[in-house]
C-alpha cells in the first residue's frame, strides 16, 4: 500500500473496517442522500445481502430479481413456451450480467467487505469477544459437513420454488422464498427504524411459516454471532452464488506453495469461516468456495508473500513477518482481542516523600 494510506490504515484489518461501515450505511440508508429512484438505478444486482426490503436501500442484492426471474419469467414461460426467449432468457440473462460485471470486480470480496449481514455478524462476534463469551470454532468434519446446506437454499428456494410458483404448482405467496426468510431482510430494515418485517404476515399459511421461519433464522443468526464468526455466511445461497464464479473475478486470493506451509495451521485458525484447507493447499485449490477474500489468512500469516489478495496480476495484499509481528500484538489469529498492558512507572524516593 502507498505510504499516506499505510499511514491512515496501519492493517488491512483497519482498511476493511472503513470499507464497512461505508458500505453499510451506502447499503442499508443510502436512499436517503440520493433519493429511492435515483439508488433502484444505481443498482439492483450486488453480490451481497442488501435487503431490498429496506426501504432507505442504496442497491439491493441480486437474489431478489433472480427469484423474480424465476417466479415470473421463466416459471410462467414454460407453460406459455413461444414466449420464452423474449419473458425468459433476456431479463435473466440482464440479472445475471449485473451481477458477473459486479463480480468481475471485487469477485467474493462483496461477502467479506460490503454485505451488511456479514459486517453485522462480525461486528456482534467482536462484541461477544470483548465480553469473554465463550468461543466455538468448527472443526474440519463439520466445517466441511455444512458446506452443501448452501447450495441447497440456493437451487431449492431461489432456483427451483419460484419456478414452481410460476407454473402453478406452487402457490403463488412462494415467489421468492428465499428473500421470505432471509435474516438481512429483518436486521438491516430494524437498523433504519423499519419494524414492519419482522411483523407476521397473515396473508396465507404459507407466509405466516416462512415470515416465522425468517424470525427463528434472525434470532440464531444474531445470537449466534456472539459465540461463532460468520455462523450465517456458511449457509448463505449468496456465498454459493459467488462460489460458482470465483475463478471469473479478477480479485482472488493466491497461495504460493512452501516448505513452511502444512505446518503451523495460523491460517485457518485466523479464517472466521473455519477453512481447514487453506493452510494445506495451493495455487487455486487454496481459493476456497466459502472463502469471503477478508484477508486475514494474508494477515496472519507469518512468512513473506506466501498468501496473496490480488487483482488481475497486481498483488493488493501480501503476508509479511513485520506485518504479522505487530498484528498478533493486539489480536491473536483466532480474534480474541490481546488484553492491554500496563507499566508501572517506578516510584523514585524524591517521589514518595
Amino acid at each position: 500500500m502507498p505510504d499516506v494510506l499505510k499511514s491512515l490504515f496501519p492493517t488491512l484489518s483497519r482498511l476493511r473496517f472503513v470499507v464497512q461501515i461505508l458500505t453499510l450505511f451506502i447499503t442499508v440508508w443510502g436512499s436517503t442522500v440520493v433519493g429511492y429512484y435515483a439508488a433502484e438505478k444505481i443498482s439492483t444486482a450486488l453480490p451481497s445481502l442488501s435487503c431490498a426490503y429496506d426501504k432507505n436501500n442504496g442497491g439491493y442484492c441480486v437474489l431478489i430479481p433472480l427469484q423474480h426471474q424465476m417466479h415470473h419469467r421463466i416459471g410462467e414461460s414454460l407453460v406459455k413456451a413461444q414466449q420464452i426467449t423474449q419473458q425468459v432468457v433476456l431479463p435473466t440473462l440482464i440479472a445475471l450480467g449485473s451481477f458477473l460485471i459486479f463480480f468481475a470486480i471485487l469477485g467474493k470480496a462483496f461477502c467479506g467487505w460490503v454485505c451488511p449481514l456479514g459486517t453485522i455478524q462480525e461486528w456482534i462476534n467482536k462484541l461477544g469477544r470483548r465480553f469473554n463469551r465463550p468461543q466455538h470454532q468448527l472443526d474440519n468434519t463439520t466445517a466441511k459437513r455444512a458446506r452443501p446446506v448452501k447450495w441447497l437454499i440456493l437451487l431449492g428456494l431461489v432456483f427451483l420454488v419460484p419456478i414452481l410458483a410460476g407454473m402453478g404448482i406452487a402457490p403463488h405467496s412462494m415467489g421468492n422464498p428465499y428473500c421470505d426468510i432471509c435474516p438481512s431482510r429483518i436486521a438491516t430494515t430494524l437498523l433504519t427504524g423499519d419494524p414492519e418485517q419482522i411483523a407476521l404476515k397473515q396473508t396465507s399459511t404459507g407466509s405466516m411459516i416462512l415470515s416465522a421461519i425468517a424470525n427463528l433464522l434472525t434470532g440464531f443468526t444474531l445470537i449466534g454471532a456472539l459465540a461463532m464468526r460468520q455462523p450465517f455466511c456458511r449457509i448463505c445461497p449468496m456465498l454459493a452464488m459467488n462460489a460458482t464464479f470465483r475463478h471469473l473475478s479478477l480479485t482472488r486470493l493466491v497461495k504460493i506453495e512452501n516448505e513452511k506451509c502444512d505446518k503451523c495451521g495460523i491460517c485457518t485458525k485466523a479464517c472466521p469461516m473455519d477453512i481447514p484447507e487453506i493452510h494445506h493447499r495451493h495455487g487455486r485449490q487454496a481459493f476456497n468456495e466459502d472463502c469471503t477474500l477478508c484477508g486475514r489468512c494474508a494477515e496472519f500469516c507469518p512468512d513473506d508473500g506466501i498468501i496473496q489478495v490480488k487483482f488481475g496480476p497486481f498483488a493488493l495484499f501480501s503476508s509479511r513477518r513485520d506485518y504479522y509481528k505487530n498484528r498478533v500484538k493486539v489480536e491473536s489469529p483466532d480474534g480474541m482481542p490481546k488484553p492491554l498492558k500496563f507499566v508501572r512507572k517506578p516510584v523514585s524516593h524524591g517521589d514518595a516523600g
